[in-house]
């Protein structure tokens, strides 16, 4: 596998990661198109066009979302007033569904963490250390991080950092109201969403090139590493008529693809950015069609993402997953036997998740290579958002303002 730092630094004009720009007009035009998509109400990915409903009861979980709420008002508190406005919406905002993983400044809203003292920039690093497990937030601090290091080595100091990540809550803290938060940036795109004691941690995009350093202050740093790993073993335990199944592509380098493949933004991945009605049909090997072996491998896969979640929450959501692990279908673009790039895609009732290697963007290889990676997770079925139990939310409590449109700000 060739490394990063064998590639050169790629030749995009700079575009500033902390005030606003715009792209070229075909691609201003492009993503002006995309992000029209929040202007239609909010009802969920599926997979035919229809939802399917009663899956994600509203209920107690037994698991205390508390941590969370607290944290996340000691970081509102230690704001200025100013401050404060510009993170709070309600929620129902169309900003919620405004994230985009690109690193240039085009839909970006709240507080940006680069802007807070250090003592409230930690209060805003504690409410995503509630959120996630140890390792969750782990790899996203060494996004962050990773991120800064793509400011080292290209030079563009304005583009890339540490710290231009914004945060946004939705609603006000509150263990009796729903209320969300999100972070948003470079390779960094969380929406964790509070009813109750019950916690949902999608639409999340997590991402990073390059992923993995080797010497100097990050020395040691790699990202992904369960994430690529489990879907090379469940891969690559499949025999030859599950693989058949299960392999739509044998590669993704461009010479292999037809456009719609090769999205500037979205490389293979159908779940992206604005993609919150996106209609994505099941296609690869069903769970139903593997060995209890091969069922453990990619129940496995699945917990690597839902384990961004902290502990108890994560547990939570395996359950659902267990529940429709029969009708979960796994689909393959790329090497198999090899250390090539490649795409896979889990997709159930209750989770969609893709991972893809990308070509360089801060770097100049036009060919996909291991050292830029794109992950998504997220809940079919009106499970984004936490749109679903909203709605059950409201229709049992007496509530002002409803919360099922998440399509244009109140």
């Amino acid at each position: 596998m060739q490394h990063w730092s064998d590639f050169g630094v790629g030749q995009l004009p700079s575009f500033s990661a902390r005030k606003r720009v715009e792209f070229p007009p075909p691609i201003q035009a492009l993503l002006g198109e995309r992000a029209g998509a929040v202007e239609r109400p909010l009802e969920g990915l599926t997979s035919d066009g229809t939802l399917r409903l009663g899956l994600f009861p509203l209920r107690s979980t037994g698991v205390s979302t508390a941590p969370i709420t607290d944290a996340a008002s000691d970081f509102l508190s230690a704001l200025s007033a100013e401050q404060r406005q510009r993170a709070v919406f309600p929620l129902d905002a169309r900003e919620r569904r405004m994230w985009l993983n690109v690193h240039p400044f085009l839909y970006r809203h709240g507080v940006m963490l680069e802007d807070l003292a250090p003592a409230t920039r930690q209060l805003g690093l504690r409410l995503l250390e509630a959120g996630l497990s140890a390792r969750g937030f782990a790899q996203a601090r060494d996004i962050m991080r990773l991120n800064r290091l793509l400011a080292e080595v290209t030079g563009f100091h304005d583009d890339f950092g540490e710290w231009p990540y914004f945060l946004s809550f939705y609603g006000e803290p509150s263990t009796e109201r729903p209320w969300a938060w999100q972070i948003d940036g470079h390779h960094l795109c969380l929406n964790g969403t509070v009813i109750g004691d019950q916690f949902l941690l999608t639409p999340s995009f997590m991402g990073s090139e390059p992923c993995q350093v080797f010497d100097g202050p990050l020395a040691g740093t790699m990202v992904f590493t369960p994430e690529e790993r489990a879907g090379q073993d469940l891969i690559r335990s499949l025999d030859d008529q599950q693989a058949a199944q299960a392999v739509l592509r044998p590669s993704i380098h461009p010479d292999d693809l037809p456009p719609e493949l090769q999205d500037p933004f979205d490389g293979r991945m159908q779940a992206g950015a604005f993609r919150d009605n996106a209609v994505v049909a099941y296609a690869g090997v069903c769970a139903a069609d593997l060995t209890g072996t091969q069922r453990r491998r990619l129940r496995a896969l699945v917990a690597a993402y839902v384990g961004w979640t902290r502990e108890g929450h994560s547990g939570v959501k395996m359950s659902e997953v267990d529940q429709h692990l029969d009708e979960t279908y796994f689909a393959w673009m790329g090497a198999v036997a090899d250390d090539g790039p490649f795409y896979y895609r889990v997709h159930s009732p209750v989770v969609l998740i893709e991972f893809d290697h990308h070509p360089g963007v801060a770097f100049d290889n036009v060919v996909p290579s291991r050292n830029h990676i794109h992950t998504v997770i997220r809940t079919p079925n009106g499970g984004d958002y936490g749109l679903d139990l909203l709605r059950q939310h409201h229709e049992r409590f007496d509530h002002s303002t409803g919360p099922t449109s998440l399509g244009h700000s109140t």
